[in-house]
């Protein structure tokens, strides 16, 4: 007995270090949050570039580790904040735009920065990130070995977390953020610069996520999707904390990291052993799944994702030639250039779903992802003969019986759907994504000894390509026909307005599951056929980080155009196989990050192209002719 609470003790001793930094990203996430009203889904990329900087001023240009952490910590990550302010969300506050609008800058933001990164350190994990506080052991109380780091990290935690509540409770300054908090346009008019709160905050919340980039860097590989995918599995932390209470904040991730470091003793016997291993290693994104799942109060649900602007008529026949010419372009390609050009379709139908969910439905999702790995694990499963009591199959039918499979669990996401819009929706189909990848898709008990091959299929790219662009057919189909008739009015009116379509006699709820199960359906059949154009399962195909990709691609591409989803796909797959990797992200990040000047995305822009009116002819002129011209003769 006395040995197990020894190690018990020492245990929970370990977990503080990882504990801390949870508790410190809850921190930053909290005050970011109440000082701008917005959740600051970039944050494990700014945490990433951070680390990176570090690494790079220390390691490759030999600097002195406290003078490099000085300027990465004090100087490099609050101007990013302070710029990210300026030049992406003070725009938006200003035109009032709508908290959606302000998640997908967010999101631009992750994706701009990764790629930034990817452009400039590349793919490959690095196992030196410097660390600022050596791992020496300073005490022993009662013989359980106390660590110099674990020390540093649990006293920067409580420090910022109680200066920040003196701040807020004994300054000037912390009177002005509560009237912000409060009510910012009485604010405004009290003379209170809400601007500059808001680019304190900002700054205050890019120094925290640079902070725990800099400290969990040294505890494990710095790479680009990684990394940013373990902080945001900390958002957790602020999620359990409502976005308000900085002591549930420093708590929750205390309290995690200890449980964490705690389920290593957990050794269950027979097949549980694994999924009780993945679960002590992503604990933190189970966390933010139930704590998503909790009941949010009413002011945090949000609006639906506004996706107007549709091209028009003129706009539309372009943009469905021009998908028509670039997917048939491929079958003159050489050998090598067509294996490339397998992933458009595949792509295109996952894009699809997102048109489907967020374009015609208006539910934020970031978990298509999931959706799509499942569809690409199921069908190799099948393929492999894996599935208690179904023999081994041919490519084809295990890839519908996967896309049936997979149309079911869209219930995973559009069940809490029914009760959720906007950033906790968002935060739901997030954690459900992240859970598939992690529990899932990057176990050896579930990808272990799988064969995809196209058996049953033409084994030449090019048969399989004509087979592909069958498939994408049957999905565009299926997308037009939600998108016409009664079905499309029903959407229509529910992503418009859901109060008033529930009014109306609309069955909201069960449209929603509807809207989810045909996007995990979509999503399940584009993972298949990644699975195989490329003869076998990846995972870092289906990571969440990818998902963010895929959604802010469809918002800047336009969310409710289907044409614009497939060259969306065209872009993407064509920028990384002929550019530099990370160049797409950029692409994608920088044309997010200005979507509050670009309503409707790309496809909106076309439209308003199109309907302006020819030269020299005004638009009361213009009113005039189409009158005259359909005028009964």
């Amino acid at each position: 007995m006395p040995g197990t609470l020894d190690l018990a003790v020492d245990l929970a001793l370990a977990g503080l270090a990882v504990g801390s930094a949870a508790a410190l990203s809850g921190v930053g996430l909290v005050v970011t949050h109440r000082a701008t009203g917005v959740l600051n889904l970039a944050q494990g990329a700014q945490a990433t570039a951070t680390a990176y900087l570090l690494r790079e001023l220390v390691v490759v240009r030999n600097w002195p580790p406290v003078p490099a952490a000085a300027f990465c910590l004090l100087v490099a990550a609050p101007a990013l904040g302070v710029l990210l302010d300026l030049a992406v969300f003070r725009p938006l506050r200003r035109r009032d735009a709508g908290p959606a609008e302000g998640m997908v800058a967010g999101i631009g933001v992750f994706v701009l920065l990764i790629g930034v990164i990817v452009l400039i350190w590349g793919t490959t994990p690095f196992g030196d990130a410097p660390a600022l506080v050596p791992a020496t052991v300073v005490a022993r109380p009662g013989g359980h070995p106390l660590r110099l780091d674990t020390v540093v990290r649990l006293a920067v935690v409580l420090a910022l977390a109680g200066g920040v509540g003196l701040v807020e409770r004994c300054t000037a300054f912390g009177a002005r953020l509560r009237a912000v908090v409060d009510d910012r346009g009485l604010a405004r008019l009290a003379g209170i610069d809400a601007d500059r709160i808001s680019a304190a905050g900002w700054a205050f919340g890019s120094f925290t996520a640079g902070l725990v980039g800099v400290l969990l860097a040294p505890l494990l590989l710095l790479d680009p999707y990684g990394l940013p995918l373990l902080v945001m599995a900390t958002m957790a932390v602020a999620v359990a904390a409502r976005l308000r209470s900085l002591p549930v904040a420093v708590a929750t991730g205390l309290g995690l990291g200890i449980a964490q470091s705690e389920l290593t003793r957990l050794r269950p016997g027979g097949q549980l052993l694994p999924l009780a291993q993945a679960v002590q290693t992503n604990l933190f994104v189970v966390a933010l799944l139930v704590a998503a799942l909790l009941p949010w109060g009413r002011g945090q649900e949000g609006p639906g994702l506004a996706t107007r602007g549709a091209p028009g008529r003129r706009g539309s026949s372009a943009a469905r030639t021009a998908c028509a010419v670039l997917l048939l372009l491929p079958l003159g390609f050489r050998p090598e250039d067509l294996r490339h050009a397998l992933l458009v379709p595949a792509l295109a139908l996952v894009l699809l779903s997102l048109v489907v969910v967020t374009g015609y439905g208006g539910q934020v999702s970031l978990g298509q992802a999931g959706y799509a790995g499942l569809g690409a694990l199921g069908t190799a499963l099948l393929m492999s003969g894996r599935v208690p009591g179904v023999p081994a199959l041919p490519a084809l039918p295990a890839l519908l019986l996967a896309v049936a499979a997979t149309v079911p669990l869209g219930l995973l996401t559009g069940w809490p759907a029914i009760r959720r819009r906007g950033l906790a929706l968002a935060l739901v189909t997030f954690a459900v994504g992240t859970a598939l990848s992690r529990l899932v898709f990057d176990q050896p008990y579930a990808t272990t000894g799988l064969t995809v091959s196209r058996l049953g299929l033409p084994a030449d790219d090019q048969g399989f390509y004509l087979v592909e662009l069958v498939l994408l057919g049957s999905g565009l189909l299926l997308v037009r026909v939600l998108h016409r008739g009664r079905p499309g009015r029903a959407l229509t009116a529910m992503r418009d307005h859901q109060a008033g379509a529930s009014a109306a006699g609309v069955d909201v709820p069960r449209l929603k599951l509807l809207v989810f199960m045909a996007g995990a359906g979509l999503a399940a059949l584009g993972g298949g056929l990644t699975a195989l154009a490329e003869q076998a399962f990846d995972a870092t195909a289906f990571d969440p980080v990818q998902g963010l990709l895929w959604f802010a691609t469809v918002v800047v591409a336009g969310a409710d155009s289907a044409a614009g989803a497939v060259l969306a796909a065209a872009l993407l797959t064509g920028l990384d196989a002929g550019t530099l990797p990370g160049v797409s992200a950029v692409v994608v990040g920088a044309l997010a990050t200005a979507i509050g000047r670009l309503p409707g995305g790309l496809a909106g822009l076309a439209r308003r192209l199109a309907d302006r009116p020819a030269p020299g002819l005004t638009p009361l002129g213009d009113r005039l002719r189409r009158r005259i011209a359909e005028r009964p003769r």
